[in-house]
């Protein structure tokens, strides 16, 4: 029985993988920390634990008409669900090419969902409130993270190995994610810091016009 128990641990710990914390910090050509910045990690290696990618079900939220989050990176194949916490309705829709749909009016405590099958950026509006803009990016590698207001995307228990780096922001000026050399994920890691080039027009969600009629 002795032998087996050995023999059994043995096994388990040949399968151990080590993981390491990362993060990035990205910062605009001013030095400023930028937020909603989005990081994925294209692993050059096969992961011995799969990321459960399209599995989990995340929120795009309507509250006092404006979307929450702003920004919302998603694995390709996961499923979002739009509720509607306001008193009045709404009427979410994208024309984007990676996902082209529109939920018709619902009302409060309501919710639509919707699956992102393909990767890309999904610019979201409302037929109702012009004021309302928000982004879904759907990543198409297994790992991916958003900075927050101190321009830091963190990245915990990673597998040791070699990644590539892909930034996107909506206000990139090149429109499309920028792409860093490959870097070493090890027991020790100092941060990445990633300079990003933004357009000096930003993308925002303004607030709703006071009085406004909902």
């Amino acid at each position: 029985m002795k032998v087996s128990v050995t023999i059994l641990l043995m096994l388990l710990g040949s399968f151990a993988v080590s993981a390491a914390d990362f993060s990035v910090v990205v910062k605009d050509e001013n030095g400023a920390v930028v937020e909603n910045a989005v990081v994925s990690l294209e692993p050059k290696f096969t992961l011995n634990k799969p990321m459960n990618a399209g599995q989990e079900v995340l929120e795009m939220g309507q509250r006092g008409a404006m979307f929450t989050p702003f920004v919302l990176p998603v694995h390709v194949g996961t499923k979002v669900s739009f509720p509607n916490y306001d008193e009045f309705r709404h009427q979410v829709y994208s024309f984007s090419k990676a996902k082209r749909f529109e939920l018709r009016l619902y009302g409060q405590d309501e919710s639509k969902s919707v699956i992102f099958e393909n990767p890309g950026v999904v610019a979201l509006g409302c037929n109702i409130h012009d004021n309302m803009l928000a982004y879904i990016y759907v990543s198409e590698f297994p790992i991916v993270a958003k900075t927050g207001e101190d321009g830091v995307a963190p990245l915990s228990e990673l597998e040791e190995g070699s990644y590539v780096v892909h930034i996107w922001h909506p206000d990139m000026s090149s429109g499309s994610k920028m792409t860093l050399p490959a870097i070493t994920v090890g027991d020790q890691n100092d941060p990445l810091n990633a300079t990003v080039k933004l357009r000096s027009i930003r993308s925002i969600q303004k607030a709703p016009a006071e009085g406004g009629d909902y």
